[in-house]
């Protein structure tokens, strides 16, 4: 499978090789990077460098970089706004799998957006998905963690247009089969045993140490991020996980 753009890594966009390189050696170090390292470090991986300054140039619009001049040469820095969001990614990189703890509970969250503000709506749609929420019926999302989905809706100033409830099971509903209709659970699986598959024996000898890092930890955000973190009693047998 290609990249989006074509070029890089299979599979994996420039933007997240970008994002693991900066997360892994930049993030809280109060330091700026060359932009001909970052150059040179996707060219490595198979990124022109077309499509590298073209996604730069993107992270720089969307304030999560800043450009710092040193004479002729030109540094790469990290907003406020892209340390926050690289913290935020490695909490779930470092978040365990599985969730031992869970209580029983489940929070719903149900939510109407007005058409007028559909970027909004499929803005929220792709913070639900990263905080572990499925959709299970249309328009209303579930998850069995109690993360506080809060700070998300007012950012998008959609704290009026959304109900959030704390809630478990009656009756005869079961909780596995809530989980297998909200989350497609056999792609997650074999998610993670392509990422197996791919990362045992020596694989990617070729990269040198900086090149499988990156990929490595691009691959792996690239999987975690759609994992809803279940606790054990809601996964199939021997999940890969």
């Amino acid at each position: 499978m290609a990249g989006a753009d074509g070029e890089g890594t299979p599979g994996v966009r420039p933007e997240t090789l970008l994002l693991t390189l900066l997360g892994d050696h930049v993030l809280d170090r109060g330091i700026a990077v060359s932009t001909g390292g970052v150059l040179a470090a996707l060219d490595r991986l198979g990124v022109g460098e077309h499509a590298t300054r073209a996604t730069l140039g993107r992270m720089i619009r969307r304030d999560l970089l800043h450009t710092v001049r040193r004479g002729r040469q030109a540094f790469l820095g990290l907003t406020g706004h892209g340390a926050a969001v690289l913290r935020d990614g490695q909490r779930k990189l470092d978040g365990d799998i599985v969730d031992r703890h869970w209580d029983g509970r489940w929070t719903l969250l149900t939510f109407s957006v007005p058409e007028s503000r559909r970027a909004d709506r499929h803005a929220l749609r792709t913070r639900l998905d990263w905080f572990g929420f499925g959709l299970l019926r249309s328009g209303l999302w579930v998850s069995t963690s109690a993360a506080d989905i809060g700070p998300a809706l007012a950012e998008l100033d959609l704290l009026d247009h959304a109900e959030v409830f704390r809630a478990e099971p009656f009756m005869w509903t079961d909780p596995a089969r809530i989980a297998r209709e909200a989350w497609d659970l056999p792609r997650l699986a074999a998610g993670y045993e392509q990422f197996l598959g791919r990362w045992t024996g020596g694989a990617h000898g070729e990269l040198d140490e900086l090149s499988r890092s990156i990929r490595l930890g691009a691959e792996w955000l690239l999987l975690i991020r759609r994992d809803p973190v279940l606790p054990p009693a809601l996964l199939p047998p021997g999940w890969p996980g």
